[in-house]
């Protein structure tokens, strides 16, 4: 079998001079947690990953294994990664470009929204460093403020993209670079539904690093920035509480994230479809799938296997978002005992969205524990494990 995650944490903390023993009290886990984990026979919570990175002193990359660049060789060159890095390096000091019309501009963002709304992130990659380029000459070449204004609304939305892109591909570490750009960027515009975005996209760097309590500050900083009711700010305020109820899970904090899963229920119990205001995919669909993530979190994983498995997602929830709803299921069945549950889990994520499927760390880690529990592996979990780049 390759290595998993838990081999990883293993060699990490024995570099780091740790016991299982001090590793388990710095991290508030079990003994038995850390055993189990590293042994294979547990899938690592996001919340354990964060709080062992912490202790141990490394990135949480560097123990997921991440970016999985054999994986994203085999579909070639990653167009535009080397760009993208370049401009923010570039930093304020960006090269700017001549820039297409206004309207061919929002053209070319709406198809790299698409592109990531539809599991076609490497397209959409491919497509943002030049148009962030543009972007900033159209900011340089605007005629008047309203024009200017347009063109830094369309760099925010572009940051927006490239730190969703940046995070589905395995390279995390260029968002802390994309979010200080969002800032500055979010700054420039009225329209505070950009510098909302920026904090709820920064809170979900903060959990990784197991700072949920600041994570939390910035959510309710931003749920404290959209006072209105208009269409776009209720969508902005459920996709609010959703972040919140995340937060929340993460922090052990169950009931504080029902409560803000109920908040995000009211809001979107009238809509007929899930939102793009903003890009936030808020709506019915959305917030049950937070639903059952905030139990596989902090609550019962049982609860969260059989209610994921029987939620009928509507058709237009985004790909990803369906993706990461049945990986979550996966995850949960494997944790109360149900192997060949969570390969069909697995496989239902595969469908709607096998470019993040095949990228996302916990799907390894939960055919691994697949094997793990398996008597025998079957051909279907070696035919997955074969798709996905896994050796078992």
């Amino acid at each position: 079998m390759g290595q998993h995650l838990g081999e990883r944490i293993a060699n990490e903390r024995k570099i780091a001079g740790l016991t299982q023993l001090a590793l388990a009290t710095r991290t508030n886990y079990s003994l038995s947690m850390v055993k189990a984990v590293e042994q294979g026979r547990e899938v690592a919570s996001p919340g354990f990953i964060a709080a062992t990175a912490k202790a141990i002193g490394v990135d949480p990359d560097r123990l997921q294994g991440t970016p999985f660049v054999d994986t994203l060789d085999e579909d070639g060159p990653l167009e535009g990664l080397a760009e993208l890095r370049a401009v923010l390096a570039e930093g304020a000091y960006v090269l700017a470009v001549e820039p297409s019309a206004p309207m061919e501009l929002a053209a070319e963002l709406s198809t790299v929204e698409k592109a990531l709304r539809d599991d076609k992130t490497r397209r959409g990659l491919a497509l943002l460093p030049n148009l962030i380029r543009q972007l900033h000459g159209a900011v340089q070449t605007a005629q008047n403020g309203r024009e200017r204004t347009r063109a830094y609304e369309m760099l925010c939305a572009a940051y927006i993209a490239a730190e969703g892109a940046c995070c589905r591909l395995g390279y995390s570490a260029l968002t802390t670079l994309v979010l200080d750009r969002l800032d500055w960027a979010a700054g420039q515009v009225e329209d505070p539904g950009y510098a909302v975005r920026g904090l709820m996209k920064r809170s979900r760097l903060l959990m990784s690093y197991g700072s949920t309590d600041v994570a939390m500050s910035l959510v309710d900083r931003g749920l404290a920035l959209v006072p209105g009711d208009s269409e776009g700010e209720r969508m902005l305020r459920g996709y609010g509480h959703l972040r919140a109820a995340i937060v929340a899970a993460r922090g052990l904090q169950l009931e504080l994230a029902r409560d803000h899963i109920e908040q995000a229920r009211v809001i979107a119990r009238p809509m007929q479809h899930e939102s793009d205001a903003y890009t936030t995919d808020f709506g019915p669909g959305n917030v049950e799938i937070h639903s059952c993530a905030i139990e596989l979190e902090a609550g019962d994983p049982g609860t969260a296997a059989r209610e994921g498995a029987a939620l009928r997602l509507p058709t237009d929830v985004a790909a990803p978002r369906a993706g990461h709803h049945w990986q979550d299921n996966a995850r949960a069945w494997l944790m109360i005992g149900k192997p060949d549950k969570a390969l069909v889990a697995l496989n239902k994520a595969r469908l709607v969205a096998p470019q993040q499927t095949r990228l996302h760390p916990s799907v390894r880690e939960t055919v691994y524990g697949i094997a793990a529990a398996q008597r025998r592996q079957s051909d279907s979990l070696l035919g997955f494990a074969s798709w996905l780049g896994a050796s078992l």
